[in-house]
């Protein structure tokens, strides 16, 4: 008996397991600037600003504001003047206005992103198995309304439910928005639910600890793959291997 035949849902992670960034960040912060007539800045730079940035707004105000009813824009732009800040690049209001809009227009679209060709089909072939797939992921409200959809990622075809942080007010590693996922899944039983993802952290370890099963994705041969190994996950390169490993006859339940 296959692992297939256990489960009644699959979640999954949706930034590093189906879709990926395009590029760099640097390339997009350096576009807007060029359009509002200014230099290129530094692409290293930018990108450590923005780190810089983005984990602080998470954590002074998680979820993308959610709690506080931050507007969605005003939150990013506090984000992005922030990471400039951090970056060594400051802008007079009219400025910075010109390059955030560009910024924020870009990101809200498809155009830097790309879906891993893997993904529809695993998706599709899924729920033609009578699966349920639904979506975890700390983004908000853009991704389910605009870009995955522009993706071909559709809700009713591709997928059943979305748990987004910006949209729930709670974010990963937190093991309530695994909950959330349960009971948006029917109240499935845990066991009966795999998540899969690319993070140990904020993937494998929150899904574990309600009782979910999960796998993790390694898509970048990245270093931390031989620490996820050693904390119990299964890993596999690709949704296709996922999809060889579900259908498998030789597999236990413990694999799982």
């Amino acid at each position: 008996m296959s692992i297939l035949t256990k489960l009644r849902c699959i979640t999954l992670d949706v930034t590093g397991t189906l879709i990926a960034y395009k590029g760099e960040l640097g390339d997009y912060y350096c576009m807007a600037a060029k359009a509002a007539g200014q230099q290129c800045p530094d692409y290293k730079r930018v990108h450590e600003g923005f780190k810089l940035a983005y984990t602080e707004m998470a954590k002074k105000h998680p979820c993308f504001g959610f709690h506080e009813k931050i507007p969605n824009m005003v939150w990013w732009k506090t984000c992005v003047r922030d990471s400039f800040v951090q970056a060594g690049y400051e802008y007079d209001e009219e400025t910075f206005e010109k390059i955030f809009r560009r910024i924020y227009a870009t990101f809200g679209s498809s155009a830097p992103y790309s879906i891993f060709p893997d993904a529809v089909p695993f998706l599709r072939w899924l729920r033609e198995r009578g699966i349920t797939v639904g979506l975890v992921s700390n983004a908000e409200y853009r991704y389910k309304d605009v870009i995955l959809p522009a993706l071909g990622l559709n809700q009713g075809s591709e997928w059943d439910f979305g748990v987004f942080s910006g949209l729930e007010g709670v974010e990963k590693p937190d093991p309530r928005i695994y909950e959330i996922a349960l009971k948006k899944a029917g109240n499935v039983a845990p066991q009966e639910v795999l998540h899969i993802g690319d993070s140990l952290r904020k993937d494998y370890l929150p899904a574990r600890s309600v009782g979910m099963p999960g796998l993790l994705l390694d898509r970048f041969k990245t270093a931390d793959a031989v620490n996820w190994r050693k904390a119990g996950a299964t890993v596999l390169p690709d949704l296709t291997a996922a999809k060889e490993w579900l259908t498998s006859e030789e597999l236990k339940c413990s694999d799982m």
